[in-house]
């Protein structure tokens, strides 16, 4: 098992929240991991900040990552404050998990503060798979063609597309890196839900994944 999809199937799909770590080539036994190392975003200026919102509320957590993990984010700001925002706390949801699996912790709480409900719950497993299997992931994501709407009901949609061609298997107590081949499986799709909560915080609350997506293909 190789590069994970990166989140979650989640009661969007009308049933219980799922994660699953899922194989696209190699063995069976070596799931992925989300490590990113903080501040590491490469995207530039056209990146959207996630500092963008951070002043909505205090207390958030801090995140702090592995320095052998990076991430590529190529969304661009929209100018409007409410989408930035949502675009900013979709990162910082990401790095949240991120950070609980670089911890080896499912309870992490940075992850918990940036989501909720059965989503919040689907995560903690989805972390536990990686914390049994005493392994994380080195390299590489990039993070492009998003889009992001604000609804009726107060929340937002945010799409994207993930490149994991770049990142690989590595394994806590040996340091192994298994480095596995590009193919159309190392690129996911991802429909999520995110609404803001009393504190201002965009907290992801529904995650669909689809991984080899025609979508995201280069």
């Amino acid at each position: 098992m190789n590069r994970r999809p990166r989140l979650l199937v989640t009661a969007a799909v009308g049933a219980t929240a799922a994660l699953l770590l899922t194989a696209c080539g190699g063995g069976d036994e070596k799931p992925k991991g989300n490590d990113k190392i903080a501040g590491a975003d490469t995207g530039g200026e056209t990146s959207a900040s996630p500092e963008a919102s951070a002043t909505a509320s205090a207390g958030r957590p801090k995140i702090e990552l592995p320095s052998d993990l990076h991430y590529n984010f190529e969304w661009r700001k929209t100018g409007d404050k409410d989408k930035d925002a949502v675009l900013a706390d979709g990162q910082l949801f990401i790095k949240a998990t991120d950070q609980a699996i670089a911890n080896q912790d499912a309870l992490d709480p940075a992850y918990r503060f940036y989501s909720e409900g059965e989503l919040a719950a689907a995560t903690q497993k989805y972390v536990q798979r990686f914390v049994d299997h005493k392994a994380r992931t080195t390299g590489t994501y990039r993070f492009y063609s998003e889009s992001v709407s604000l609804r009726g009901d107060g929340s937002a949609a945010l799409t994207y597309c993930e490149d994991q061609g770049k990142a690989y298997n590595k394994y806590v107590k040996t340091g192994k890196v298994d480095k596995t081949p590009v193919t159309k499986n190392s690129y996911v799709f991802y429909n999520t839900v995110l609404k803001r909560n009393s504190d201002g915080v965009w907290v992801t609350q529904d995650m669909l994944s689809e991984r080899a997506s025609s979508k995201c293909q280069p």
